[in-house]
């Protein structure tokens, strides 16, 4: 019997059967290889596939819901001009900053009070209660020029003026007043051009006055704050009164579309909801978020990157089934429930530490605000060190072997070894790991909500680090604050939608200079 045959025995009869093609097992191999790879493929390439249409998709609704809401503000502001509200601002703005000088007279006060009875105040109260009145027929003539500012826009938006902004879709038309001659109206705005000088110049008469005999302090810090409060009201006088702006108005001369864009990408107010302007500016929220992730970072990336390292390099193999798992765990916990800890724990705690007597010799301490950008950011650290400990110590644990013997042959000892060989070489990856944070700590909706403070401001930066122990608003928190309440195609609706807009291309960004540092890690390493 010839080799490679086989035998086949059928009703007691032996027959011989020709051997199966070695080249027909290899094609029907391939066939099944190719058939499981082909389907892991267009499971996986599915996968990609619908990430990279939901991507669009979101992109797209954010831009159609946000569609439009540049030719409303655009409209908003056009009314603003049209209307006078802008004249009235003006006069305004002066009236505001006068208010602002006698608070500030009222905090010089509260310093001098801590080392003197109420009874020695006499002439300072004097002195502040005088600087108040100064400013009486100021804040009259404004009063008497917001209520003809407010019947004029009323009167364009009846009259359905095309500067007018005309009632959002689902919101009830604007009730019109008494008929009101929108000439008549102007005019009799502009009257103010030849009240303002003449209050103007009264109240400078009058202030002047007052610095040439100023109170006597004893406080040392309340001498150092009214010193600065003169040199403040002296560059008020100095730039007051404002007659020729005033002159120079005019209701009719054109708004630019720029504005549109500008007022909302550098505009540093966010007013909703005013029976006088509202004011869509994105300003404040974008410090709010950039403060707070400022704060989360340096408290997380020393904790992430150190942690990262001593797991990686220095622990025992106890040390790390003990370490790493519980790091990892924070990740686990609800966004909320730090959010309540930051309220009753950290805020609180933060404060009383504030004003503990061995605290005196901070300048801003003791704030009066537990919730402020400190408190947030000390929560979202908390968030974003278990992402940037897992990505440092895949970088650590990813640098070639030879690298670390190479430098402990050189003689190197450990630290030394950490310091100039493995982080340098896991840089790449470690900037990736802190950029991923960032992006973690940034669309942080819950715990700024909670913890920020909500209030809509840009701080006063100049008080130093104090500015980090003050409320503010982030990008995140007016969206989940406000989107529940606004009505769907309003101004104020499309503009939560833009800010949404800013941020996802913001994310998009750190996320994408996250992978060209982890590319750039890869190839520094293959």
């Amino acid at each position: 019997m010839p080799p490679g045959t086989a035998f086949r025995i059928v009703d007691n009869v032996e027959t011989v059967a020709p051997r199966t093609s070695i080249l027909s097992e290899n094609a029907a191999a391939r066939r099944h290889r190719l058939t499981t790879e082909s389907a892991i493929k267009a499971f996986f390439g599915s996968n990609a596939l619908v990430a990279i249409v939901v991507l669009a998709l979101i992109t797209i609704f954010l831009f159609r819901e946000g569609f439009g809401f540049f030719a409303q503000n655009l409209a908003n502001l056009r009314l603003y001009r049209r209307a006078g509200l802008e004249y009235v601002d003006i006069i305004r703005a002066q009236a505001q900053t006068h208010a602002a000088l006698s608070r500030q007279l009222g905090e010089i006060r509260l310093q001098e009070a801590r080392t003197l009875p109420s009874s020695s105040l006499q002439a300072f109260d004097q002195f502040a209660a005088t600087f108040s009145d100064s400013g009486e027929f100021l804040n009259a003539l404004v009063s008497d020029t917001n209520d003809q500012a407010v019947a004029l826009r009323e009167a364009l938006i009846a009259a359905g003026t095309p500067s007018a902004v005309s009632s959002a879709e689902g919101e009830a038309p604007v009730a019109a007043a008494a008929p009101v001659d929108p000439h008549v109206a102007m005019t009799g705005l502009r009257s103010a051009d030849n009240k303002f000088p003449t209050i103007a110049m009264a109240m400078k008469a009058k202030i002047d006055d007052l610095l040439a005999a100023p109170p006597v302090l004893n406080a040392s810090k309340a001498q150092r704050l009214f010193e600065s409060w003169k040199k403040r009201t002296r560059d008020y006088l100095a730039q007051f009164p404002t007659v020729s702006q005033l002159h120079e108005w005019n209701p009719d001369r054109p708004v630019p579309a720029y504005r549109a864009v500008t007022s909302f990408l550098f505009g540093t107010n966010w007013i909703t909801a005013s029976f006088w302007q509202d004011w869509y500016g994105i300003i404040p929220l974008l410090v709010g978020s950039i403060m707070v992730a400022a704060v989360a970072l340096l408290i997380a990336v020393p904790l992430g990157v150190c942690s990262a390292i001593y797991v990686s390099e220095v622990a025992a193999r106890g040390e790390k089934s003990l370490i790493k798992p519980y790091i990892e765990f924070i990740s686990a916990i609800p966004s909320v429930v730090l959010g309540f800890f930051g309220i009753a724990v950290v805020g609180q705690a933060v404060r009383a530490l504030s004003q503990m007597p061995f605290m005196k010799w901070v300048p801003f301490f003791p704030i009066s605000e537990r919730l402020n950008v400190f408190t947030a950011g000390s929560l979202l650290a908390l968030m974003a060190v278990p992402t940037i400990f897992t990505l440092a110590e895949d970088a650590l644990r990813n640098v070639p072997r030879g690298f670390k013997e190479a430098s402990y042959a050189l003689g190197a000892n450990r630290l030394q070894t950490i310091a100039r060989v493995l982080v340098p070489a896991s840089l790449s990856g470690i900037i990736s790991a802190v950029l991923l944070g960032l992006g973690r700590v940034i669309g942080e909706t819950m715990v700024v909500l909670l913890c920020a403070g909500n209030r809509i401001a840009i701080p006063d930066f100049t008080q130093g680090l104090g500015a980090f122990f003050q409320p503010v608003h982030t990008m995140t928190g007016i969206i989940a604050q406000e989107m529940g309440e606004v009505v769907r195609g309003s101004i104020h609706y499309r503009a939560l939608f833009m800010v949404g807009l800013v941020l996802f291309v913001l994310t998009l960004g750190i996320n994408y200079l996250a992978q060209r540092f982890v590319a750039r890690y890869r190839m520094s390493i293959g």
